[in-house]
């Protein structure tokens, strides 16, 4: 699957109308940013507590949180009118830019993009 087939597959789940009435406009904008911060958090909460708590990994559980964040991340692209695969695309591009031979903590020390 592609980032652009995931999108329009999970857009169908997403909200275009707030069950509630605010005045700005971008608050569905905001409530998906909420959301994929929460479901971020969710992710880190479960490598904290496998790793500091010795709870060890639930593969399962954090796949099942990185699915919420991928969802989040891309209902905010179909807000935004942007395509997955444009965003994808823009991150590996300016990473090539940063780390041209692969990460170095070299690189990253002195990046100047």
């Amino acid at each position: 699957m592609t980032g652009n087939e995931y999108q329009q597959a999970a857009v169908r789940t997403t909200i275009d109308k707030l069950d509630f009435d605010l005045e700005d406009p971008q608050a569905i904008i905001a409530w998906m940013a909420l959301g994929l911060s929460g479901e971020a958090g969710e992710v880190a909460n479960l490598v904290k507590k496998g790793v500091f708590h010795q709870h060890g990994l639930n593969k399962e559980k954090i796949k099942e949180e990185l699915g919420d964040v991928l969802w989040y991340i891309s209902a905010l692209c179909t807000a935004l009118d942007l395509s997955l695969e444009e965003v994808m695309e823009k991150n590996i591009n300016k990473l090539l830019k940063r780390y041209p031979d692969g990460y170095s903590s070299e690189d990253s020390i002195r990046r100047k993009v």
